[in-house]
């Protein structure tokens, strides 16, 4: 039994099949690095650059944990490293909706030229 994309396939001329494929479910790397070019481009850049120097200060301030003696020092690079890391985790996750987004703008584009299709016959 043939999918209904592949019966979509059949049914279209050559050029709007070439249309169809150009707008393909991509794979989550695909749509991650997409996140980096277009109009927002720019913010996607900022936060990564943001979580990437929170992450890594989050690192310096948990090696200083382990290495403090005294408890009051310890408690002090202990909860700055846990708030950078944590920061820099929700910076990361932020970016997951727009992923989201991207998919579902996709799949409407699709939609509309199939229903485009489907009037001019």
């Amino acid at each position: 039994m043939t999918s209904i994309d592949d019966l979509i396939k059949e049914a279209l001329t050559e050029q709007e099949s070439e249309i169809i494929e150009s707008t393909e479910e991509l794979g989550y790397f695909s749509l991650t690095m997409g996140l980096f070019s277009g109009k927002l481009g720019w913010v996607s850049w900022v936060i990564m650059l943001t979580q990437s120097a929170m992450f890594v200060a989050g690192v310096w301030a948990a090696w200083r944990f382990f290495g403090a003696v005294d408890v009051l020092m310890a408690v002090k690079w202990g909860m700055s490293a846990a708030v950078l890391i944590l920061m820099a985790g929700m910076l990361k996750m932020s970016l997951m909706p727009q992923i989201q987004a991207d998919r579902v703008l996709r799949e409407l584009k699709r939609v509309e030229l199939l229903i485009l299709h489907r009037a001019g016959e």
